[in-house]
């Protein structure tokens, strides 16, 4: 057994962490049997078909289009597609490759687009062919005209909303990581948020919201808001009053939650959407919602309370796509933020005038949403702002097949995957958990307190406590048994807890996982037992 000392890596993120435990992992397997199994990534080993074989097949659609313009196949050089009679073309073209895959699904959707959205058929595939061949730069620059519609009604779907909340703006991003930099960035350059602001977090949290918060760009007061296993991962009443205090300015939360993969239920967002509107309405609200899709008729906070509520969105869990980086963010035309800019004191005012005067004539009638994207690229390079036109096509691509699919078969089947990998590492541990219609089931936190407080007692806790280090766990899954979890320390969960994702490995292999679990807290147990004696 490996003499640690885990003192030094006590402040250090559990992903940077796993880099480690994956190389003693890796040893590990070479002097056993075992197999490496690194369940500690959330990235799916599931990807969705169809949209990416539209895809495919349309980029050669526009290829044949640029060519219509212009040909050098000596050179292999071609032209620009053009707009008109452009829709007819796609239709005859597919005519002649209807049996290819991905032909029938870019039928349905400028079909879709036409009849559902009430689309020009010739600007919407034109918009398509153009981007897709990715020869001009993001017009407009926060998001495509037609991607954002499509992205929005796919947007109010996962998120259990409808047109009652009215529109959102939407800021197509490179992924969930990339809206959190450009979030945090924009309220600090805007004075809505300011370096030693008092924040509220919903914990356990994905660690960059906690690493994020501690910079020294921000230094962030932070007040965590705390979701207990003993209530079911859900915000008591006591935590919930936290956000009473008038010296907490933003509410971060991720829902479901991550590493608890529990979404908030029903009675809880009543609590806080009846605490905003009694007592906090100047709150706002930034919520991370990836994992929405996993959760049979999930409710977001922006369905709720669309004024108060950033949202963050990335295709990337539910469509297997963490490589293609797409995600949303998304803010109501009608939002707390450009109100709290238009109270700005009068220097502060002055200030941004200054900022943002290089991208327009009047800068205080600039919105947030459109703040976010110049800051994003430092104001100066606002011209040149957005996501790449080929990732916005995916985008559609991915929005369209969801809205298309009526009956749901793909949602069901990814959420069979997970909870069928449960299930597994259940068996293996095994561990009898009550159904809950709020888990995704995309992580699962195993709180070795928890557990062994529950079956062997408080005895054995407090030993627990006083003599293994909680890093302890995940390095003793890795040299004794080849697998990779993350310790749920670093993301705010219970010290002696560990995350395991349901996402990234073979179904047969959770029951291996489930027994290595089960057989390092054996051996805790052993030990105190032994030292009883």
């Amino acid at each position: 057994m490996t003499e640690i000392d885990y003192r030094e890596y006590e402040h250090m993120s559990p992903f940077e962490i796993k880099d480690g435990l994956m190389k003693l992992a890796k040893r590990s397997s070479q002097k056993s049997a075992h197999a490496l199994l690194n369940a500690g990534r959330g990235n799916p080993n599931w990807v969705a078909t169809t949209p990416r074989e539209g895809f495919f097949l349309f980029g050669q659609f526009a290829l044949s289009e640029c060519r219509r313009t212009m040909d050098n196949p000596v050179a292999g050089l071609a032209g620009m597609p053009q707009m008109s009679g452009i829709a007819a073309r796609l239709t005859a073209w597919l005519g002649k490759h209807a049996d290819e895959p991905g032909a029938a699904f870019i039928s349905k959707i400028v079909d879709h687009g036409v009849k559902a959205f009430g689309f020009d058929a010739d600007a919407f595939v034109h918009e398509l062919t153009d981007s897709i061949i990715g020869d001009n730069y993001p017009v407009p620059d926060r998001m495509l005209v037609h991607a954002e519609q499509v992205a929005h009604r796919y947007l109010l779907w996962a998120m259990g909303a409808d047109q009652s909340v009215g529109k959102f703006d939407l800021y197509a991003v490179e992924g969930g990581t990339a809206a959190m930099c450009y979030i945090f960035k924009s309220l600090m350059a805007n004075r809505i948020l300011k370096k030693g602001d008092t924040i509220a977090m919903g914990t356990p949290i994905f660690t960059p919201y906690i690493e994020i918060a501690e910079l020294e760009d921000y230094a962030f007061h932070a007040v965590h808001i705390r979701a207990t296993q003993e209530h079911r991962f859900q915000y008591s009443d006591e935590e919930l009053k936290k956000l009473e205090d008038p010296k907490i300015k933003a509410f971060f939360i991720v829902n479901p939650g991550n590493p608890t993969s529990m979404a908030i239920d029903a009675p809880t967002l009543k609590k806080i959407v009846t605490l905003v509107k009694t007592k906090r309405p100047d709150l706002i609200l930034l919520t991370d919602d990836v994992y929405g899709t996993f959760v049979p008729h999930f409710r977001s906070l922006m369905a709720e309370l669309p004024y108060n509520t950033i949202c963050v969105y990335s295709y990337s869990k539910y469509f297997g796509c963490t490589g293609w980086r797409l995600g949303v963010i998304g803010i109501n035309e009608k939002n707390i933020l450009d109100d709290r800019l238009k109270e700005l004191p009068a220097k502060e005012l002055e200030a941004l005038d200054k900022r943002y005067i290089s991208i327009t004539l009047e800068p205080r009638k600039l919105k947030m949403i459109d703040r976010i994207v110049a800051d994003s690229r430092d104001v100066a390079l606002n011209h040149t702002a957005g996501l790449s036109l080929p990732q916005q096509v995916m985008m559609t691509m991915f929005s369209m097949s969801e809205l298309i699919d009526s009956e749901k078969v793909y949602q069901q089947a990814c959420m069979a995957i997970c909870h069928k990998r449960v299930n597994t590492l259940l068996e293996g541990l095994p561990l009898d958990l009550q159904p809950n219609a709020n888990f995704a089931a995309y992580y699962g936190t195993i709180d070795f307190e928890f557990w062994l407080r529950r079956y062997v007692g408080e005895d054995m806790v407090t030993w627990l406590k006083e003599h293994v280090h909680p890093l302890d766990l995940v390095y003793r899954l890795a040299e004794d048994h080849s697998i990779v979890l993350l310790n749920g320390g670093g993301f705010e969960a219970p010290d002696w807890s560990v995350r395991v994702s349901f996402a990234n490995l073979p179904d047969d292999v959770y029951d291996d996982i489930g027994r290595a679990v089960r057989a390092v807290g054996r051996g805790y147990v052993d030990r105190f037992n032994a030292s009883k004696k």
